[in-house]
């Protein structure tokens, strides 16, 4: 068979199902790809450490994987695979080079992500240079996103939420439900087109630049689009990481209170664990606990966001006729359908000792896909695309949601942790 039939034999969706789970019982096999060390405070560590020859094996050992899985992707989508032999390492050295700089220390006590260094070395470098149209077109951006998301569920653990305790939980359901359709009705109200409505309300409610990742996927989502939103969680979390713990201490809240309202309303996972730190250690575990009981919701948000977004606009591409199922499960993202299952595989069927074997590893590859990806929507966007909106609604519409969601998480720690 030949590789064009089988792109027309295999959806993309289906691809990145199939690749992302490969990946994951690959490791479960044994074949795991260690994590690759990217901490550093002084040129010494850079060099002895970063780039040691052991790191840069290790490092490798990733783009091996990576690329591999890149190729085989192509294949299976009946892509070209001779432009893919020069723009992925290219891509994988760009990246490289933007977590090398994530990794910095004074870099990540402002918790600036991989992901903003490998879109701004892409915008650099697409706004700079003429890139030629083949080499834009062998970018898989899409592919690269999905890929992560299906990875990302291993990090779903459920069982380690159930573990923490009602509170935490009570609490993530509350924060993201109201903050979620607050942001949601006001973005209607300002008239912001459903597609931006839906990724920046996800954002600002459960989990920023993840749970903006994965509604774009799960609802095949503009990437410039993606890339607004993503910018706009990245930069507002450095100071609400900042500032946040002293307005707590200035309003004399319990380290249980702020703890819980630092995880209940900052967006970024390392934000929240900075931020939390600064109070002290009940503030800290608390903000991880609620934090990452949000994170869990994740899941079920990208289902219920992909049921309802296929069945919408089935609907409008049906002429306002009824869909049939067999309509909306061809429009649903099937990479939904990977991520649930590796969340549920490592929460209830793989024991806890293994997951704890792989975890680390495969978040690591995760980080990587999306770092790939973001590198990739740099390289394939102009500056003014991005950042220059003749239309600010966007912008007011993140800003206030956050101001919501900052009073009403504030609220419901008082109550239940108060």
């Amino acid at each position: 068979m030949s590789s064009s039939k089988l792109g027309v034999a295999i959806s993309e969706d289906w691809v990145v199902v199939i690749l992302g789970l490969a990946i994951i019982f690959l490791a479960l096999c044994g074949v795991v790809v260690p994590k690759p060390a990217f901490s550093w405070d002084t040129t010494d560590v850079l060099f002895g450490q970063v780039l040691s020859e052991s790191n840069l094996l290790t490092i490798s050992m990733q783009f091996l994987l990576v690329f591999v899985t890149t190729l085989v992707g192509a294949f299976l989508l009946g892509k070209p695979l001779k432009p893919l032999l020069t723009v992925f390492p290219f891509i994988f050295v760009l990246t490289l080079f933007a977590l090398v700089l994530a990794g910095n220390s004074t870099v990540r006590e402002y918790n600036l992500e991989t992901v903003i260094f490998s879109l701004g070395i892409g915008l650099l470098i697409s706004n700079f240079f003429n890139l030629p149209t083949w080499f834009k077109e062998a970018l898989s951006t899409e592919l690269y996103v999905k890929i992560g998301l299906v990875l990302l569920g291993t990090t779903v653990i459920f069982s380690e939420i159930l573990k923490a305790g009602a509170l935490g939980l009570i609490q993530a359901l509350v924060v993201v439900l109201s903050v979620w359709y607050f942001a949601f009705w006001l973005c209607k109200k300002l008239k912001i087109d459903q597609e931006m409505a839906m990724m920046l309300s996800s954002a600002v409610s459960i989990c920023g630049v993840s749970a903006a990742i994965a509604t774009s996927g799960a609802i095949k989502g503009d990437a410039k689009k993606l890339s607004y939103v993503v910018s706009l969680v990245l930069i507002t979390a450095v100071p609400m990481m900042i500032f946040m713990p002293y307005l707590a201490d200035w309003m004399g809240l319990s380290q249980e209170v702020t703890g819980a309202w630092l995880g209940g309303s900052i967006d970024t996972t390392g934000a929240v664990v900075a931020s939390g730190s600064l109070v002290g250690e009940r503030a800290l575990e608390i903000s991880t606990i609620v934090k990452f009981s949000q994170n869990v919701l994740l899941g079920i948000a990208a289902f219920a966001i992909s049921i309802y977004w296929t069945y919408s606009h089935s609907k409008s591409a049906a002429h306002a006729e009824k869909p049939t199922l067999k309509i909306i499960w061809e429009r649903f993202p099937k990479f939904v359908i990977g991520f649930v299952f590796a969340s549920l595989l490592f929460s209830f069927v793989i024991n806890p000792e293994q997951v704890d074997g792989v975890k680390a590893e495969l978040k690591s590859i995760q980080g990587l896909w999306f770092a790939l990806a973001f590198t990739s929507i740099g390289l394939e966007t102009n500056f003014k695309e991005l950042f220059v909106h003749n239309n600010k609604k966007p912008l007011y519409a993140f800003l206030i949601a956050q101001g919501f969601n900052i009073l009403v998480t504030l609220v419901i720690a008082l109550l239940l942790f108060g």
